[in-house]
């Protein structure tokens, strides 16, 4: 199970961040489209060092190295804009690499380089009211063939619908709104966990 920060900076999200990690989260993504290169230095900084590998970044990859950071997340539109050979550089590097997709034939086009990919939103999204597919998941996956990446759902995912999500025949699932929407955020971590 994945869960992707807040996208804006919100009150105690370090100690949350913590207790999440010392709770059994593996791996938490740091989404934080806005910050400068500085301000996602000065966030990082805050999570402890012995947690770092349990991180991947989605914006200044270039900051990785230096904050002991191993994942890297391509938006849709960084992974259409960065060549092939950049991407097969980071892979080399030892870098696990991950992507979004909004249709089912982008991520049978991906490359192999991908490690995982989030689709969605598979239920209507907590985090962004009203953002919901017309997609049939259940549908697009049964013709699944990419089989080298591991696919992840996002978008409106919590205890009563996890299992549904995972019949479809996802791999994964990433948590955002149903952790950082409310004053539950390891209650409702653990809930999912505990069902996986």
């Amino acid at each position: 199970m994945i869960v992707i920060s807040n996208p804006t900076l919100i009150a105690n999200e370090i100690h949350t961040i913590h207790a999440l990690i010392e709770n059994g989260l593996e791996l938490l993504h740091i989404r934080k489209p806005d910050f400068s290169e500085t301000e996602m230095k000065t966030f990082v900084s805050k999570i402890k060092t012995a947690f770092r590998h349990q991180l991947a970044l989605h914006s200044h990859h270039q900051l990785a190295l230096e904050l002991g950071i191993n994942r890297i997340h391509f938006t849709e539109k960084t992974r259409i804009e960065t060549p092939e050979e950049q991407l097969k550089k980071w892979k080399k590097s030892g870098y696990i690499l991950s992507t979004s997709i909004h249709k089912m034939s982008d991520f049978e086009a991906l490359s192999s380089v991908f490690d995982y990919a989030f689709f969605g939103p598979v239920f209507e999204s907590i985090s962004k009211p009203n953002y919901v597919s017309n997609l049939d998941f259940k549908k697009e996956l049964e013709q699944r063939k990419n089989n080298t990446t591991a696919l992840i759902a996002i978008g409106g995912i919590t205890s009563e619908n996890i299992k549904t999500a995972l019949t479809f025949g996802f791999d994964d699932v990433a948590l955002l709104g149903n952790i950082w929407n409310n004053n539950l955020s390891i209650e409702n971590f653990k809930l999912c966990h505990d069902l996986l």
